[in-house]
């Protein structure tokens, strides 16, 4: 990855660093009600205006950072309310829940799964650790909050969709290397379906992504969409005929 390409990193943690409160993961489709935040739960909402999911229909939950939660972006141009749109237009009878915040690294993904998890959940989709590489956390750390993730909702018949990330070169290229390693040996160690570089094709290009450089615009989250689309679409059938 090029120095360029990593430039993005610089501010994931500082859009979710002033704290406050966040409120319940927003669903794509227009929302209901505002709903209050979980006790413990800390960054910036995808959104102004969130709503609890629907409890009618099996769930997709996708719990990431800012990058998950279209920062910069309305709600319905996020890459989850793009997949929305997929499965949707494909008859999947699928709903899929924006548990993105701002800011968040592995651990406080983590600390909101089982409110995450609430409720029928047939898909994960993890996109988390692009902030524990810009503040240089330990990868060993990463891996153990990944890898009680990944069993955690294994241990409850979700499917889970492993997004891989980036760490950046001033850190070392061991480091880098480890961190890199981390995503590819969780997904093999717990046989979980895995797509390596969630902005693969996308950082670094300044005309995918918005004034910052960093968050995808509309037409990057498309191709985020797209990408993520191919890994999951083989999961669908297996996943929504579980119980």
């Amino acid at each position: 990855m090029s120095r360029r390409g990593w430039l993005w990193l610089a501010a994931l943690a500082l859009s979710g660093a002033a704290g406050g409160c966040t409120p319940e993961p927003s669903r794509v489709d227009p929302p209901v009600a505002p709903t209050a935040a979980p006790p413990g739960a800390s960054g910036s909402p995808a959104s102004e205006t969130t709503s609890a999911p629907s409890a009618r229909r099996p769930r997709l939950v996708a719990l990431g950072d800012s990058l998950t939660a279209g920062l910069g972006l309305s709600p319905e141009q996020s890459w989850p309310a793009l997949l929305q749109g997929r499965l949707d237009a494909a008859g999947h009878d699928l709903e899929v829940v924006n548990a993105g915040v701002s800011g968040d690294t592995s651990a406080g993904g983590l600390r909101r799964l089982d409110w995450a998890l609430d409720g029928d959940i047939r898909i994960l989709i993890v996109e988390l650790g692009a902030n524990d590489g810009l503040r240089g956390l330990p990868v060993a750390q990463m891996h153990d909050n990944l890898e009680r993730i990944i069993t955690s909702a294994k241990a409850r018949g979700i499917t889970v969709l492993l997004c891989g990330m980036e760490a950046p070169p001033n850190l070392g290229s061991q480091y880098t290397r480890a961190f890199r390693d981390a995503f590819r040996d969780l997904a093999d160690e717990h046989d979980v379906a895995f797509l390596p570089f969630l902005l693969q094709g996308v950082a670094g290009d300044d005309a995918l992504n918005q004034a910052d450089g960093i968050h995808p615009n509309v037409t990057g989250a498309r191709r985020v969409a797209d990408l993520v689309w191919q890994s999951l679409e083989p999961l669908l059938p297996r996943a929504l005929a579980s119980s």
